[in-house]
């Protein structure tokens, strides 16, 4: 089945055939690497020859990152926290129900 479009086309064939291609040679190039697993000093991470800091030291909080953007969004969050409810089940059915409406939006009318 092919998908006429303004770009061109889609082929469901073309890009499984193109997926298997590109994981043959990403797990090629993966057995090429090194076998052996490096132990005790070489496991380290190389900054400059400084001592690697302590986690403590080098963990930064998301509030202080962001908070300039969360404060000047601070009404759409009052907003937008009332609809997350943290339930896996409800945001797989806000997905599910996009994901309708898309189907609806694209697909349906090249059918009728």
């Amino acid at each position: 089945m092919t998908l006429d479009t303004f770009g061109g086309y889609w082929s469901p064939l073309v890009w499984l055939l193109a997926f298997i291609v590109t994981f043959l040679i990403g797990y090629i190039l993966w057995g090429l690497g090194e076998k052996r697993h490096k132990t005790g000093e070489q496991l380290k991470p190389f900054i400059s020859g400084l001592a690697e800091p302590s986690k403590k030291d080098v963990h930064v909080q998301g509030g202080n990152v962001y908070w300039g953007f969360t404060e000047s969004l601070k009404e759409y969050y009052k907003y937008a926290t009332k609809m997350h409810t943290g339930i896996l089940n409800d945001y797989i059915l806000w997905f599910i129900g996009i994901a309708a409406i898309f189907f609806l939006v694209i697909i349906l009318p090249g059918v009728l």
